[in-house]
């Protein structure tokens, strides 16, 4: 698991001696809504785990799996909503996103009961939902799986897009003590080859040391930038208390993509050896998510108020040209650097099936993976260097792609598997489910246009 957002790249293992079958979804294969769950089958007991992970390591995973370069960029967000805004948005975004995610576990196992298997993807759950909902609805089952995994796509590449940029304008911000002043897209240019050739690593076992290593430095560069930000604070009223409604767009853009991390849930819940206590009040996932979301609120409020409105894209842009605070830089740079590997697996993982599925000749087969590698990563560079603008392109990934998966789909898809006499008294969770579906709707348009004219602006 790296360190930013997202999804496990395994799910559990079925045995050799097991033959499985394809099923093609239609109306038929899966129950319908008036038909109730099988009762005497029960998902977690079907799982065969090679390596089932205890509460512990799945707290660990979630903490990991949301916090990475989006919670350096909290101050900045703050800066787009205000002080005493901000701490309220961030509250109340990170409720709605835990409990989209909750909604989407609980989804999961309807579909598992119904259509009898151990588990499921997130695009799988989008499929399923929609094949056993309204009728109306079920033809367009594989179309949404595909939607789905477009944006998943999306998502993870605009992550390494902005983990380019990150380690870019870190190492040109570091370099500047010794009196090197060059272009970022000097940096840029200098990155491609290293991050060609570890994002050319195609297993996985030999990335986790790397991950290991990038989890402890993200530690270590989280400890030093609270330890700077937290010397000499001034007094509260020197920075805006509520922002314009001009910038919130941004706010709601940048904060979502921190907190989006509704990708790593299926997995990491389909991977626990008791996932039982996933769930509930005092669950794994509420308890990770607690941490995380006040971690992004203290990041957010004591960086936006120690520099103001001169606070940047990346809080460590901001620390002072010390030593320990150009340790700072390097370790986060290269903290990010060593996740760009197991970050851009999941794009490949999700693209490459597609791919080798079009090619007939061996020759194009041997060379077909390496070539559709290179194509994804050029694709992240070249983003990068188009657009050098680092809380620019967090904003636009973060309402683009994020709040789709974040708080447009889990919400779709509780409609689709509940309908129509399963969504409780006085049909409240269907109302509930429009209520946050219209919010992701209104940030991912506003958001996303806001993000676009921003980056036009200062490009």
């Amino acid at each position: 698991m790296s360190d930013e957002k997202q999804p496990l790249l395994t799910g559990p293992n079925i045995p050799d001696y097991i033959e499985v079958q394809p099923v093609e979804l239609t109306a038929g294969s899966l129950a319908t809504p008036d038909e109730k769950p099988k009762p005497d089958y029960h998902p977690a007991s079907e799982r065969c785990l090679e390596y089932p992970t205890s509460n512990f390591d799945t707290l660990i995973h979630l903490l990991k799996g949301n916090i990475g370069t989006g919670i350096l960029a909290m101050p900045d967000a703050f800066k787009n909503a205000g002080l005493i805004f901000g701490v309220f948005c961030t509250m109340v975004m990170g409720a709605i996103c835990t409990h989209c995610m909750h909604v989407l576990v609980q989804c999961s196992h309807e579909l598992c009961i119904r259509s009898q298997r151990p588990a499921l993807s997130f695009s799988e759950v989008v499929e399923d939902s929609f094949a056993s909902g309204p009728i109306s609805f079920r033809p367009y089952a594989k179309k949404m799986k595909t939607i789905v995994n477009v944006f998943l796509v999306t998502t993870q590449l605009g992550f390494c897009c902005v983990y380019f940029l990150f380690v870019a304008t870190n190492l040109q911000d570091s370099l500047r003590l010794f009196h090197i002043n060059l272009p970022v897209h000097v940096y840029l240019v200098l990155l491609f080859p290293p991050i060609l050739a570890l994002s050319m690593v195609k297993n996985l076992k030999y990335l986790t040391p790397v991950s290991l290593i990038a989890s402890i430095m993200t530690a270590w560069g989280l400890v030093i930038t609270f330890y700077y930000i937290l010397q000499d604070l001034p007094h509260t009223d020197t920075v805006k208390a509520i922002a314009t409604w001009h910038q919130l767009p941004l706010y709601f853009g940048t904060a979502i993509y921190a907190f989006e991390g509704i990708g790593v849930v299926l997995p990491l819940e389909n991977n626990m050896k008791t996932p039982e206590d996933f769930g509930g009040w005092t669950g794994v996932l509420n308890t990770g998510m607690v941490i995380v979301g006040a971690l992004y609120t203290a990041v957010g409020f004591f960086g936006y108020l120690k520099y103001g409105n001169h606070v940047q894209g990346s809080i460590t842009l901001n620390l002072p040209n010390t030593l320990l605070a150009q340790s700072v830089r390097s370790v986060m740079a290269a903290a990010i650097f060593l996740s760009y590997g197991l970050q851009f697996y999941v794009p490949m993982n999700i693209v490459w099936p597609y791919v080798k599925s079009k090619l007939t000749s061996e020759q194009a087969l041997k060379y077909g993976e390496t070539v559709t590698r290179f194509v994804l990563i050029s694709t992240t560079f070249l983003a990068a260097a188009l657009i050098p603008n680092l809380s620019g392109i967090i904003s636009l990934v973060g309402a683009f792609s994020s709040s789709a998966l974040a708080l447009i789909f889990p919400p779709i898809i509780e409609i689709m598997t509940f309908w129509p006499d399963q969504l409780g008294k006085y049909d409240w969770k269907l109302w509930k489910d429009v209520v946050i579906i219209i919010f992701g709707i209104t940030g991912f348009v506003f958001g996303t246009y806001t993000s676009i004219e921003n980056i036009i602006i200062h490009t």
